[in-house]
């Protein structure tokens, strides 16, 4: 039975009357705005604009859900916690639901990254798990997540093809790592960019991740060195259109 649970997937709650602030302060995405069944990728950022955490964020009444890594669940929790101080939040790890993922539950939400993941919700457990199902269709479209792809306090936010996926908001005021994130924007100067390659081809020197598994490294590589015909159609387009500016 392969079912729709992402075992690899946690749930932290953010609750209390200044939750949503709270969360304003900290992450890419503007948070204030954030409405039901209509969640949004996001990153926590160093002062430097490397990614640390990245996650997805959904509406639950006044509160919100993270929807995050769960070998990285913890972690979180504990960085947050860090940044809470005094205000009134309370982050607690949800146990009691899943993150659920189907190409064909057209009555879900879409990921927020990109339509082509499919469709994402959040509901109690069921059994089986579809962890390997979609980590393989999201690797094929050169979606990348977590900190092992990732890495942690290693790649500036818009080398992971953050603004592509819909992982930033340049309107939204300041949050950890907005000053360097937002002058890359401006300046149009993300020289290096996240990619998939064959692991024969593996250059250790830029690499995030090696996952023997699949055939595949994932690599910081600098723009100009890319194959476009290699790319998904995506990136290709949002480099090319880098380009012609």
């Amino acid at each position: 039975m392969t079912g729709t649970t992402l075992s690899d997937r946690a749930i932290l709650r953010i609750s209390g009357e200044e939750a949503k602030a709270f969360l304003q302060g900290l992450l890419t995405r503007d948070v204030l705005t954030l409405t039901p069944g209509q969640p949004r990728w996001t990153g926590l950022l160093t002062p430097q604009g490397k990614a640390l955490f990245d996650f997805i964020l959904w509406a639950d009444g006044d509160d919100v859900l993270i929807d995050c890594e769960a070998a990285q669940a913890d972690l979180l929790a504990k960085r947050l916690t860090i940044y809470r101080l005094r205000r009134k939040v309370a982050i607690v790890r949800e146990e009691g639901l899943a993150v659920h993922w189907s190409l064909d539950a057209l009555e879900q939400p879409l990921d927020p990254r990109l339509p082509a993941l499919g469709h994402r919700w959040i509901a109690p457990t069921t059994p089986g798990d579809a962890t390997p199902a979609f980590r393989a269709h999201r690797l094929r479209l050169g979606v990348f997540e977590g900190a092992e792809e990732l890495g942690q306090d290693q790649t500036l936010w818009l080398e992971t093809n953050a603004e592509e996926l819909r992982g930033v908001d340049y309107d939204k005021g300041c949050y950890v790592g907005q000053e360097n994130t937002a002058r890359m924007h401006y300046r149009n100067k993300v020289s290096r960019r996240l990619v998939a390659v064959p692991i024969a081809q593996a250059d250790e020197k830029r690499q995030r991740a090696a996952l023997p598994d699949i055939g595949l490294s994932i690599e910081l590589r600098r723009v100009e060195t890319l194959d476009p015909a290699t790319l998904p159609a995506w990136l290709a387009t949002a480099i090319a259109s880098q380009a012609a500016e």
